[in-house]
């Protein structure tokens, strides 16, 4: 097995200390579940208040009929579709909202791959899809993707609302004039990044909603979002 028997005791016929296994196992978990407590206070720490603010103007968009359209790469893009997804088919006791994750259409994403450029897949979906009164919602890890900043451009030029949840320090996107809202995750681990933008965009949706109820029922407005309380 090599160096692989360090990583995957298990599998290997040597003596293995179960409880010396196990011990390593339990130090890894808490450790990381304290990395990501306490990096979601950071970020709420950080971004609360413009939490509010962005989740207000979501719910202006909504409101007028606006739609959502969620883009990111690689497991970026699977979290855009939650968004969509998260908005369009919400839990038991929320409005479902006009959503749309742009990585949802492999043919047309591979269409313009093929046919014009991967930098272009967003912004030209957002050029036919997006209006003044739309919201266009993009995650990456580094906050680096061309595409993503093509995409934004695209979105600001049409009017649309632009969100942006990036990691590390912000990247190109903490640069970029065509970003409304951006929401950093400032840590060195994709791991824990990927795990604080799940828990950001889970508190939007949840502020947009609370924002909605409000507008409907005048119903004080929402502090802190259930999925970053303690």
């Amino acid at each position: 097995m090599g160096s692989a028997g360090a990583l995957y005791p298990f599998l290997t016929n040597a003596p293995v200390d179960v409880d010396a296994v196990f011990e390593q196992v339990r130090h890894s978990i808490e450790t990381k579940a304290h990395e990501i407590r306490e990096l979601r206070v950071e970020v709420h720490r950080r971004d609360g208040d413009n939490l509010l603010r962005c989740a207000e103007a979501m719910a202006e968009r909504f409101a007028r009929g606006g739609r959502l359209l969620a883009f990111g790469n690689g497991g970026s893009s699977t979290d855009a579709q939650e968004i969509a997804s998260q908005f369009l088919h919400p839990d038991a006791g929320g409005t479902a909202l006009p959503a749309l994750g742009l990585t949802s259409d492999i043919a047309v994403v591979t269409a313009l791959c093929n046919d014009v450029g991967f930098d272009v897949i967003f912004a030209r979906q957002l050029g036919a899809f997006g209006g003044p009164n739309d919201i266009a919602v993009g995650i990456s890890t580094s906050g680096n993707s061309a595409n993503l900043l093509a995409g934004f451009e695209e979105a600001k030029s049409r009017g649309m609302l632009t969100v942006g949840i990036a990691g590390y320090e912000g990247g190109k996107m903490s640069e970029s004039d065509s970003i409304d809202h951006l929401f950093v995750v400032p840590s060195p681990s994709v791991h824990r990044i990927q795990e604080a933008q799940t828990t950001l965009y889970h508190a939007l949706w949840e502020l947009t909603q609370s924002a909605l109820s409000r507008d409907r029922d005048g119903a004080a407005p929402q502090g802190t979002p259930a999925s970053m309380r303690e």
